[in-house]
C-alpha cells in the first residue's frame, strides 16, 4: 500500500505519595558533580492517538483553548521539535504510551488501523508500549501491525502490501500463557553518545476487563510494578542506568491545566510509588488527561489524546555513571498554524481516494440530536468537597443503540431484551442525515451482538451489578425496573446482593420478570466475555453470535429513519414512582 510518490518504509509514607506540578527534578543530586557535561537527550512522546489521522472535530479537537490535533501537524510538530541540527536531531527519542490504534475513526479503522501504522513510521515513532485497544483484533492483529502482511479475512485494503511498523511496541506485562514469554519484547535500548538509555512498555493490568475475551485470549496481564522492577533490574544487569517506563494507565488532574498536578488522583499513583529507584520517568497515559507530575522523585507526564499535544521531555545524562540526573518536561500543543506534514497529507488523501463513496453513503436520518450523555439518575451522595455525586443512566443515543440491537435479534434468536455499555458509545449523532462514516465514528469497535438465556435472577443480579461497576447499562425500549436511591450497592465480589433494584418492578414487555424464567437477552461480544466487570454475563447459556454492531446501528437508521430521540424512561427511582 504505497501512497504514489512514496515507498512505505517495509509501603510508601503518605508524604511519597503526594503528587505535584514536575517542572525539573534532581533525579540522584549525588552525581551532578559527576562530570560537568551531561548528555542532553530530548524525548519526544504522544499516547492514545486512536487512529485520528485527519484533525479532530468538536471538544476532540481542541485543548487549552486552542484547536489542536491532525496527524499532518502532529509530524510537523515533531519534527520541529527534535530541532535542526544533527547532534539534536540524533539525541532527540519519539515514543509513545498506548492506544495508537483502535476505536479509530473510520479513515483509519476501515483499513485495520494500516494508515496509522504507516503514519507513525513517517512521524518517527521509535518505541511505543501497547495499550489496550491494541488487543480489540487480538493478538495476531497486533503481532501483524508490528510485522506487516495484509488481513487474513480482507486482504489489504487498498490493493497494495502493508509492511508493519518501522517502530518497536513493548509488551512487559502482557504474556502467552501457555509459556509465560512476552508477547512482544519487553523492553528496547536506545544508545546515544555512548550511554545506554532502556524503555519498559507495558498496558494495564486490567486489559482483560476492557477488552472482549476474544481479543486477550490466551494472554495474562501482569502487575505493572512488578514487572517495570522486573525489567529494571535485567536492565541494570546490561549496563543500562537510564531507565524509561511507557505505560498505558494513568490518573487525572482536578481542575488543572495541562501542564499541572491539581489534585491529581488515579492508578499510575500507586505504581509510580511501588516502582524502583532507577526508574526515572514514566511516560503514560489511558485516562485521555493531561497533565505533568512528580510522583515520589519520578518525572509522570500524558499527553492527553487524539495528538492534540505532545509531551517534550529533557533528560540529562551523566556520562560516567551513566544515569538520568535531571528532567523536566512540558506539554506541547499540537496547534493547526503550522505548514502540515506534506508526506502525511498525501497518506490520507492516498487513504480517503481508497475509502471511496463509502464514508459519505447516507443511511438514515435523525429529527433531533441523539446525544450520548447520561442523565442523572440518582444523587449517590456528596464528594469531599460537599458537592453532590450521583449515578449516571440513559441517554438518548445510549437508548436507540439497544433498541437497534434487540430489533437485530428480536425475530431470529427470539431475543426480548438488549443492554449496551456506555463506553461502547463513542460520539452523538447530529440532527439530519446520517452517513456511514458518522455511525461508525459512534460504534467503531466491530463488536459482534451476542443473544444468549439468562434467567429473572440473573438479570435481576446484572441489574445491580451495574451499582458495583458505576456502570449504568442502557436498555432496550423493553425493559423497565425502579431504582431505589436508599439501596444498598453490593461489593464486587458477590453484586447479587445489593437492593439498588426494587425486586418486583423489572418488567419485560409490560410483565414482571421472575427469578426461575429464562429470557433471550442480547448484549455485545464484549459484555457476553464479562467486560467492564458485568461477571454476571458469562453464565448465560445457548449463546448465539450474530452481525456486527454497527450493521445493526445503520440497518435500524435505515429502517426507522427518521429516528427520533426517544423518552428516558425507561429507569425510575423510588422519587419518581407515585405512591399507592
Amino acid at each position: 500500500m504505497s501512497v504514489p510518490g512514496m515507498r512505505r518504509r517495509a509501603a510508601v509514607g503518605l508524604a511519597a505519595l503526594a503528587a505535584t506540578a514536575f517542572t525539573a527534578v534532581a533525579v540522584h543530586p549525588d552525581q551532578a558533580a559527576a562530570d560537568p557535561t551531561p548528555i542532553d537527550v530530548k524525548l519526544l512522546a504522544i499516547n492514545d492517538f486512536h487512529g485520528n489521522l485527519e484533525p479532530p472535530t468538536g471538544s476532540s479537537g481542541t485543548i487549552d483553548g486552542k484547536t489542536a490535533g491532525g496527524a499532518a501537524y502532529l509530524a510537523a510538530h515533531l519534527d520541529a521539535l527534535r530541532g535542526t541540527t544533527e547532534e539534536e536531531r540524533e539525541h532527540t527519542v519519539t515514543v509513545a504510551a498506548g492506544d495508537l490504534i483502535g476505536a479509530s475513526p473510520l479513515l483509519s479503522a476501515a483499513f485495520h488501523d494500516e494508515p496509522t501504522i504507516e503514519e507513525m513510521n513517517l512521524a518517527g515513532l521509535e518505541f511505543t508500549s501497547v495499550g489496550n485497544h491494541e488487543f480489540d483484533e487480538g493478538a495476531a492483529e497486533l503481532l501483524r501491525m508490528q510485522n506487516g502482511g495484509c488481513h487474513p479475512v480482507d486482504g489489504c485494503g487498498d490493493g497494495t502490501p502493508f509492511a508493519g511498523a518501522d517502530f518497536q511496541y513493548l509488551s512487559a506485562n502482557a504474556f502467552k500463557t501457555a509459556t509465560g514469554k512476552p508477547l512482544l519484547p519487553p523492553y528496547g535500548i536506545k544508545k546515544i553518545d555512548g550511554v545506554k538509555i532502556g524503555f519498559i512498555g507495558m498496558t494495564l493490568e486490567g486489559t482483560p476487563q476492557i477488552v472482549s475475551q476474544q481479543g486477550v485470549a490466551g494472554l495474562s496481564f501482569a502487575d505493572e510494578a512488578d514487572t517495570a522492577n522486573r525489567y529494571a533490574r535485567i536492565l541494570q544487569a546490561q549496563g543500562v542506568q537510564s531507565i524509561v517506563v511507557l505505560l498505558h494507565e494513568g490518573g487525572v488532574q482536578n481542575g488543572g491545566g495541562i501542564n499541572d498536578c491539581t489534585g491529581f488522583s488515579g492508578p499510575i499513583v500507586d505504581i509510580a510509588n511501588r516502582m524502583d529507584p532507577a526508574i526515572d520517568v514514566i511516560v503514560s497515559g489511558h485516562t485521555h488527561a493531561a497533565y505533568n507530575c512528580n510522583i515520589n522523585g519520578k518525572l509522570v507526564t500524558s499527553a492527553s489524546s487524539f495528538g492534540r499535544l505532545v509531551t517534550d521531555i529533557d533528560l540529562k545524562i551523566d556520562r560516567r555513571s551513566k544515569d538520568i540526573v535531571s528532567a523536566s518536561a512540558n506539554n506541547v500543543v499540537v496547534t493547526r498554524t503550522v505548514d502540515p506534514d506534506k508526506a502525511t497529507n498525501d497518506l490520507i488523501t492516498h487513504y480517503k481516494t481508497a475509502l471511496g463513496p463509502v464514508a459519505d453513503k447516507v443511511v438514515g436520518e435523525t429529527t433531533s440530536v441523539l446525544t450520548k450523555t447520561q442523565e442523572n439518575l440518582y444523587q449517590t451522595g456528596v464528594d469531599v468537597n460537599g458537592k453532590p455525586t450521583y449515578q449516571t443512566g440513559e441517554s438518548p443515543l445510549g437508548n436507540v443503540i439497544a433498541d437497534a440491537q434487540l430489533a437485530a435479534t428480536d425475530n431470529e434468536q427470539n431475543a426480548v431484551a438488549a443492554f449496551m455499555n456506555p463506553g461502547g458509545v463513542r460520539a452523538d449523532l447530529d440532527a439530519g442525515p446520517v452517513t456511514y462514516a458518522e455511525a461508525f465514528t459512534v460504534q467503531p469497535f466491530a463488536n459482534n451482538l451476542v443473544t444468549l438465556d439468562l434467567t429473572g435472577a440473573q438479570l435481576y443480579c446484572l441489574l445491580e451489578q451495574q451499582f458495583t461497576t458505576a456502570k449504568v447499562l442502557y436498555a432496550s425500549s423493553t425493559v423497565h425496573y425502579v431504582v431505589d436511591v436508599n439501596g444498598t450497592t453490593a461489593p464486587a465480589g458477590s453484586p447479587c446482593t445489593g437492593t439498588r433494584v426494587v425486586r418486583g418492578s423489572l418488567t419485560i414487555n409490560g410483565t414482571p420478570v421472575t427469578d426461575a424464567a429464562t429470557y433471550r437477552v442480547t448484549v455485545n461480544n464484549f459484555l457476553s466475555g464479562g467486560g467492564d466487570g458485568f461477571s454476571v454475563l458469562t453464565g448465560g447459556t445457548n449463546a448465539v453470535t450474530g452481525m456486527i454492531d454497527l450493521d445493526a446501528f445503520t440497518a435500524y437508521l435505515t429502517e426507522k429513519s427518521p429516528v427520533s430521540a426517544p423518552a428516558l424512561n425507561r429507569i425510575q427511582t423510588t422519587a419518581e414512582v407515585p405512591a399507592a
